[in-house]
């Protein structure tokens, strides 16, 4: 869940940054911080790269943890996390780049240099 509120949380980031960089120059009043610590995820890293990984190619021990993860995410889990990657152009670009579709992604991880990673499972 919180890889999933990482991932979601970094693409509204990189939304923003590029919404942002289009608007037309204008005096803005400061930011308003949140109401509350819930309305904000605590540290989310800015992303920094993104690198789109293939399940198969992944080491046993690796794929293991990669489908215990997926085995309890919920749907609503796993599509919230395919929209945030629609929503982000050089996230969505890095998936298609590897010939995959937000459809193929199964889970998604921001570390703490601001690394995402996205492992695919080419669906039928």
């Amino acid at each position: 869940m919180r890889m999933i509120t990482i991932a979601a949380a970094s693409a509204a980031m990189i939304l923003a940054g590029a919404a942002y960089a289009q608007a037309p120059s204008t005096d803005r009043p400061a930011a308003k911080p949140p109401a509350s610590p819930q309305d904000a995820p605590a540290g989310a890293p800015t992303i920094t790269s993104v690198k789109v990984v293939e399940i198969d190619e992944l080491p046993e021990a690796s794929k293991a943890q990669v489908n215990q993860l997926v085995a309890t995410r919920t749907a609503d889990e796993l599509e919230k996390l395919r929209q945030a990657i629609e929503k982000a152009p050089a996230v969505k670009s890095a998936v298609e780049a590897k010939g995959f579709s937000a459809r193929d992604v199964v889970l998604a991880q921001v570390n703490n240099d601001g690394e995402l990673t996205i492992v695919t499972r080419k669906t039928s």
